[in-house]
């Protein structure tokens, strides 16, 4: 692993929860680092990882429950890392998906502070994971894409619906839950096939991870059966489908 010295930054990828899947070298960090601010969804067992003596600060950022905003984050790591302390920004996933890595590089480069990058299991894979589901399929799924269904309160989903309505794609829209109506009735008026698969993932990894298969046009009612206000990924795709009886009709069909 590289020398951790004071006064550096590294943003490392916590993955979805389950600490068995956090790299080797995150975990290493974690037990160099002099002090750790992390997000709400790291889990609990990763947090279990960081020694005693190292500072934890959380930081929050939870949907709807902010406890820090991102201008905030970036004074912290400025001032500890000015400070001389090891600084580990530990963040849920993948930090360079959907983490705002960029904006806490840039606000440490600003004062001269190096900032790394040690990345993590992201929800889609695990989620595919933890289903027996790939991502990608032949003759199916020839492309991956992620989205965030996130927005600030009051603005609309403004998203590219009619190429996302792709049926030779995965779609995997983080942080789904609260948009999964919106999400379905776009999808659909875009083209994309109402029997369309899902599935639907909550608390991934962790002993409480939930997976519902469904399919497109009954997704609002589905998730609101399940996912409650848990932490939500949603992935959408003829390669998501829940039985291998269903992805060979569905490949039978590609092939005619």
């Amino acid at each position: 692993m590289d020398e951790f010295l004071p006064g550096e930054v590294w943003l490392v990828g916590a993955g979805p929860g389950d600490p068995d899947l956090l790299t080797r070298k995150a975990e290493r960090l974690l037990r160099a680092a002099s002090v750790v601010f992390y997000d709400a969804l790291v889990g609990p067992g990763v947090l279990a990882l960081i020694p005693e003596h190292v500072r934890r600060v959380p930081v929050g950022k939870r949907s709807g429950r902010h406890s820090k905003d991102q201008g905030t984050i970036d004074a912290l790591l400025v001032e500890a890392a000015l400070d001389g302390e090891k600084v580990v920004r530990l963040k849920g996933g993948d930090p360079s998906v959907f983490g705002r890595s960029t904006e806490e590089i840039t606000a440490l480069a600003a004062v001269g502070v190096r900032a790394r990058i040690c990345p993590g299991i992201t929800a889609a894979s695990a989620a595919a994971a933890s289903a027996g589901i790939s991502l990608s399929l032949r003759g199916l799924a020839r492309r991956v894409q992620f989205v965030t269904a996130h927005v600030r309160a009051g603005e609309k989903l403004a998203l590219d619906w009619a190429a996302l309505a792709d049926p030779a794609a995965t779609t995997a829209f983080y942080m789904g839950r609260g948009a999964a109506g919106e999400i379905s009735r776009q999808l659909v008026a875009a083209g994309l096939d109402r029997a369309t698969p899902v599935l639907i993932a909550c608390d991934i990894s962790l002993p409480g991870e939930r997976l519902l298969h469904t399919r497109l046009d009954l997704l609002p009612i589905a998730a609101a059966a399940i996912a409650e206000d848990k932490p939500t990924l949603l992935l959408v795709g003829a390669a998501v489908a829940s039985t291998g009886g269903q992805l060979a009709a569905m490949l039978a069909e590609q092939a005619q």
